[in-house]
């Protein structure tokens, strides 16, 4: 490193000569190819402190301030603006027919045993499972007399002999489960509907009551994943039953995101993201489902011209895709139900290095930069101190990465006046 070429003939005052710098200016760093995310960032503690004598002190370091190179994490990070609420709008496949008589408020959560709504006073019960009711499940009826009595002995001991056939599949196996977990007994959770499901059928039937007619009508009952939370009624009372008359959401609160087609290296499962709430608070969560389908920007014609446009006529806005985020703890969102929320993901990260606040950083006239070491009666000449060559790294919340053979943790520098 070259002192200034004036310096040769600067007075000659007994002090060792100074190396020239002058203070880093914000668009120095910007036109030098380093972008710096304003608030965002998980970083190690500032390193503010010292004794009063020093100056130290929390929050912007002030001109000639000293301050401590510090050992930490730095974490750079992006933002994207999100939605907080209970996530996609899922309609009930209602099969039931008739009129509407009774339907839940908007915002109540439904589980499994309970009704979505009522047809003809009877109710359209949920359960849990993915396929849909598309049959009637009974015991199905022989086809001929020859067909042979598949009861057991214990069945066939109750009464005459009857030629029955159990109806058998996957969707029967996921009903018998429900009855179960409903605490229904006396037959076995498999994919055969026998007469001993039936029976199980008739005590719930009674319970709800229904007519006990131990069979299982489509209209009956409707399937969802989990419990849900009813997100609208697209009919009044009176109205018949038809189309998609209620929707559902999850009862979780989510986090919507719609985030820029080109930018989604970090939209993968798993994620780890933060969260700001509407009253500032961070939360912890992390990406749960990431869209297939990009949707083209808002206002967007038919021809595919984006309407809004800048001055020089190019597009703006672009295609998104649809991301979930998911918290890691429901609790800590508090009571809020929706609005707007800022989501934070990592873009890069260095662990354990040393860093300054940027604003330490001295712009050496002859390139590159170095710190400015706080220098103490008795040292480096009585007080003036020898600048300390660095290399930059990682920017990230308003500190930087330093490294150098001179730079070492706990070392005092001083900002620029």
């Amino acid at each position: 490193m070259h002192a200034m070429n004036d310096d040769a003939h600067a007075p000659n005052t007994g002090e060792p000569p100074r190396r020239s710098r002058r203070r880093v200016p914000v668009p120095l760093l910007v036109g030098a190819g380093i972008v710096l995310v304003a608030g965002v960032g998980t970083v190690g503690a500032l390193g503010l402190g010292g004794d009063d004598a020093d100056g130290a002190g929390q929050g912007v370091p002030r001109k000639g301030q000293t301050v401590r190179v510090e050992r930490g994490t730095l974490t750079e990070q992006k933002e994207i603006d999100g939605a907080l609420g209970h996530g996609t709008e899922v309609p009930f496949r209602v099969r039931a027919e008739g009129t509407v008589t009774w339907l839940p408020k908007t915002g109540a959560q439904v589980r499994r045993g309970g009704a979505v709504l009522r047809v003809d006073d009877r109710p359209v019960t949920l359960l849990y499972g993915s396929l849909p009711m598309y049959r009637q499940l009974a015991v199905r009826e022989p086809e001929s007399e020859s067909e042979p009595d598949s009861r057991s002995d214990a069945e066939s001991a109750t009464g005459p002999a009857r030629t029955v056939t159990p109806l058998r599949g996957m969707d029967v196996k996921q009903f018998e489960s429900n009855l179960s977990a409903l605490g229904y007994t006396g037959f076995t959770v498999d994919e055969e509907f026998t007469e001993l499901t039936a029976a199980a059928v008739k005590h719930w039937q009674r319970d709800l009551g229904l007519p006990q007619t131990g069979k299982v009508a489509v209209g009956d009952v409707v399937y969802a994943p989990g419990a849900v939370r009813i997100a609208t009624t697209g009919v009044q009372v009176g109205a018949e039953a038809t189309g998609n008359p209620v929707t559902y959401t999850s009862t979780s609160r989510m986090v919507t995101v719609q985030a820029p087609a080109d930018d989604l290296e970090w939209a993968r499962r798993g994620t780890r993201v933060t969260v700001e709430l509407p009253d500032g608070k961070a939360v912890e969560a992390q990406v749960a489902q990431v869209g297939k389908d990009a949707a083209a920007p808002d206002g967007e014609g038919e021809d595919g011209a984006t309407e809004g446009k800048d001055g020089g006529g190019a597009a703006t806005g672009g295609a998104t895709v649809t991301v979930v985020v998911a918290f890691d703890d429901q609790q800590a969102v508090g009571r809020l139900e929706s609005g707007p929320v800022t989501v934070r993901h990592v873009v890069k990260q260095r662990k354990e290095v040393l860093n300054v606040p940027v604003a330490a950083l001295v712009a050496l006239a002859e390139g590159g930069y170095a710190l400015e070491p706080a220098g103490r009666s008795g040292e480096s000449g009585g007080g003036a101190a020898d600048f300390v060559p660095v290399r930059t790294g990682l920017f990230a919340d308003g500190l930087v990465e330093v490294s150098g053979s001179g730079v070492r943790a706990g070392m005092k520098v001083r900002i620029p006046e």
